[in-house]
């Protein structure tokens, strides 16, 4: 797709005085990994701990507390374009080991963010600055009442579901979900996508540089009345009217976002056999489920930018940065990283007894706890927490599943410090008052290229107070890390089902 700044100018006024088709365009995030990492939710736990561990993109001035246009003040951001300060997040997924429980952090692979812009008779404008969004549920443990369908009506009558999972695989052969599933002992296939359903796959995910996903969609309506904090009640999804998607009156149509986030889980695969009843990937709020997730948005949109890509921007899967005169132009800051607000982050490698705050409470699917409903998070009283709560005995292994990769020809050694041991309790990562000798950044070979660039692996340098062990063996598969920029049609795939009818 060739974009020229003719083209955009003479459809710009078609674009923003009728809306008759929907069209979209992929924000994509710079570097490596995510801006920070942590027990952090300023949406539904601000100013204290949340109650478990997520991956942050966006812009710096990012914090326990966002109000406000306080991240426009960011003085630099994840995303690819320049202007785009706000924050997107989500839980960890972490990988519990079936032979001894202890857990590691699955490093991200990658993550993008549509923006969708629908056929509607509204009016779609920007994002008002602060405002914050929750979609997902991290308490619940019960299949949807849609199944393995996504459901982004309001009007059917049937709950909102708008989280998914997908697994692309080879062969289907077994299916990732047994067929006669009921979602109490394991997820529910989407009838409309075999690779897709509610909640975590039985099987690996083996499709080329795209291992499991997690699907998240959000409303896009804005409730004004409720206001940029009250996430609970400020959103909702648009009605179907015609082959249109409206706002309710008085309500602002803002653009549908939905994040797609990529977990690096081939390089587990050596680490657990696949037997159509179990598998090991938990969410850091304890969720063996899967059904628990969830994404937060809070809104650092330079409001001129946002509403030239609303009108002028149809770039689809081929990427935002495709557009022409986009104010504010491309981002080229390649390593925008902050400290955690608590705590410290989590390393690729490192071995833990326990989950960041939730301790060893993993329940679903045999895991005990329920095994439907929901679960009510552990109790934080803010920061005093960090200093309160036990430190898990905990290991970073040299060799370690998530610490390497194939494209890596060795294994980086960690760094080795003393740490408190004990086997249950909440874990809360303390930030060490002095540095530790920490491996040098090792870059990987070039990776294969998508559309142009390479992507190339740097491992964070973070101190921690952790103990090195180095295991046996090393892992021999991993998806190679690629350029986040291929097209498998997603468009198509994350609107179809009962949101294909929608259009």
């Amino acid at each position: 797709m060739r974009f020229t700044t003719a083209s955009a100018l003479a459809s710009m006024a078609a674009l923003a005085s009728a809306k008759d088709s929907r069209t979209f365009a992929v924000l994509r995030f710079k570097g490596d990994g995510f801006l920070t990492e942590g027990p952090i939710d300023p949406v539904v736990n601000p100013g204290t701990i949340s109650t478990h561990y997520h991956g942050i993109m966006g812009g710096s001035n990012f914090g326990a507390t966002v109000e406000g246009d306080q991240l426009l003040d960011s003085t630099c951001t994840t995303a690819n374009i320049k202007n785009d300060k706000s924050n997107y997040w989500v839980p960890a997924l972490m990988f519990q080991d079936p032979k001894n429980g202890t857990f590691q952090k699955v490093p991200l692979f990658y993550m993008n963010v549509y923006y969708f812009f629908e056929a509607t008779d509204d009016e779609i404008k920007p994002f008002p600055v602060g405002l914050k969004m929750l979609s997902g549920d991290s308490k619940t443990r019960s299949v949807p009442k849609s199944g393995g369908a996504l459901n982004l009506d309001p009007d059917n009558g049937i709950p909102i579901n708008s989280v998914q999972w997908t697994c692309p695989r080879s062969s289907y052969n077994p299916p990732s979900y047994p067929v006669d599933s009921d979602g109490s002992t394991a997820g529910i296939v989407d009838p409309n996508n075999k690779g897709s359903g509610s909640g975590f796959p039985l099987y690996p995910c083996d499709g080329y540089a795209s291992p499991l996903r997690q699907d998240i969609h959000f409303p896009s309506c804005y409730n004004p009345e409720a206001g940029l904090d009250d996430h609970a009640n400020n959103m909702k999804f648009p009605s179907n009217v015609g082959s249109k998607q409206n706002c309710p009156k008085g309500w602002i149509h803002t653009p549908h976002i939905f994040f797609e986030v990529y977990w690096n889980t081939p390089l587990f695969n050596n680490y657990w056999t696949p037997d159509g009843k179990s598998q090991p990937f938990v969410l850091s709020s304890g969720d063996a489920t899967g059904y628990s997730s969830h994404g937060d948005f809070i809104s650092g949109w330079d409001q001129n930018t946002l509403q030239t890509i609303i009108d002028t921007c149809d770039a689809g899967d081929s990427g935002m940065d495709k557009c022409p005169q986009i104010p504010g132009g491309l981002n080229d800051n390649n390593n925008c990283k902050i400290s955690p607000a608590f705590g410290s982050i989590l390393q690729n490698g490192q071995i833990i007894n326990a989950l960041p705050v939730v301790g060893d409470s993993v329940t679903g699917w045999g895991k005990g706890g329920v095994t439907g409903g929901s679960v009510n998070p552990p109790a934080v009283s803010g920061a005093s927490s960090a200093s309160s709560s036990s430190k898990a005995a905990a290991t970073s292994a040299a060799s370690s599943p998530a610490e390497t990769s194939a494209e890596q020809s060795t294994a980086v050694a960690s760094p080795t410090v003393e740490a408190e041991a004990t086997t249950s309790g909440a874990v809360f990562l303390e930030s060490s008052s002095s540095a530790v000798d920490a491996p040098a950044p090792t870059t990987a070979p070039d990776s294969p290229t998508d559309g142009g660039y390479p992507v190339k692996t740097i491992y964070d340098v973070v101190t921690v107070t952790m103990t090195t062990t180095v295991l046996g063996s090393e892992p021999t598969q991993g998806v190679s890390r690629r350029a986040p920029k291929h097209s498998h049609g997603h468009a198509a795939r994350h609107l179809g089902g009962s949101f294909a009818a929608r259009r």
